[in-house]
């Protein structure tokens, strides 16, 4: 059931990041009012360039602050994550997919916003064994027992310009002779972002979207060693790669999380022990008359031209 939802006032809470920037491009030309809450207003400024998109000064973890961007709005869409933190035991994923989660839904309560919708991640879940995936899945439950009108979508891995997972290993494959790959044997369904943000639109614009959770997989599963191989080809580099035995793909996360920017973490590896793959069966994005992209023709879209 489609209905007239055009035209509303939309908060983004991480809309300038990356896949915030293609979430507010839709709701902008399908004619909605974006409002986006950033930390560093002056650093977002190319996001104006969208004619109804108002940039919002302010801190997500700061009740007056996120009242102040959320009253008036007609939904609220958080798309706020991390795939790392500071530390290494759990704290910094608690405080951003779950007390942040928890504040952005007493903030709808307090201004009367009935609709939500929560960006996840496949797989999520209470008893899942990253601290990554149980936050996320706490998070879910707060949306769930939040008495709004909330849509969930779990996207597996997210590609496409400015991603930091397949960039990385564009990066690397240009330098390394070799490349020692932890969990190669990994099972992801690489998702378009450009599908992601077609899936909230629509689902912002769809009655039926109330109450559900989307499960949000490209059309094909590929291990890890798979979509790095891929890579490779597509930026001209391609290169062998030395798929690591357990103890060695640990020892490979402890020590790249002591690194500037945290590359690999012992986190990412634990995640990663969990296939990031849609159930048979689960509403998706066909279920939101989505058809979606492939991996190929998507990388082929900014790596090449990167490389080159």
């Amino acid at each position: 059931m489609q209905t007239q939802f055009q035209g509303r006032r939309i908060c983004l809470l991480g809309g300038s990041g990356f896949l915030g920037r293609h979430v507010a491009a839709r709701l902008v030309a399908r004619g909605h009012e974006v409002v986006v809450l950033t930390r560093a207003r002056h650093r977002n400024r190319d996001l104006l360039v969208l004619p109804t998109l108002r940039l919002v000064q302010g801190n997500p973890l700061n009740d007056s602050d996120l009242e102040s961007a959320i009253t008036g709005a007609d939904a609220v869409v958080n798309l706020v994550g991390i795939v790392n933190e500071k530390g290494r035991h759990g704290g910094g994923f608690q405080r951003i997919h779950v007390r942040l989660v928890e504040r952005a839904l007493a903030a709808c309560r307090s201004a009367g916003v009935r609709r939500f919708i929560q960006i996840s991640a496949l797989k999520a879940g209470e008893n899942r064994p990253s601290h990554y995936l149980r936050s996320k899945g706490q998070g879910e439950i707060r949306v769930r027992e939040s008495g709004l009108d909330w849509t969930i979508m779990q996207p597996s891995v997210i590609f496409g310009p400015e991603d930091r997972f397949f960039n990385r290993f564009a990066r690397m494959l240009r330098v390394l002779p070799v490349l020692p790959l932890a969990r190669a044997h990994a099972r992801l369904a690489p998702v378009w972002v450009g599908d992601v943000g077609e899936a909230v639109l629509r689902a912002l614009e769809s009655g039926d979207a109330v109450g559900q959770t989307y499960q949000l997989c490209g059309p094909r599963v590929y291990s890890l060693r798979e979509i790095v191989r891929l890579v490779g080809t597509i930026t001209g580099h391609p290169r062998p790669i030395l798929p690591l035995p357990p103890t060695l793909g640990r020892l490979k996360a402890i020590v790249m999380q002591m690194l500037p920017g945290k590359p690999f973490s012992m986190d990412n590896y634990l995640s990663l022990s969990v296939h990031s793959i849609c159930e048979s069966g689960a509403p998706g994005l066909g279920s939101l008359g989505i058809t979606p992209t492939g991996l190929e023709n998507g990388l082929s879209r900014y790596l090449r031209v990167s490389a080159d």
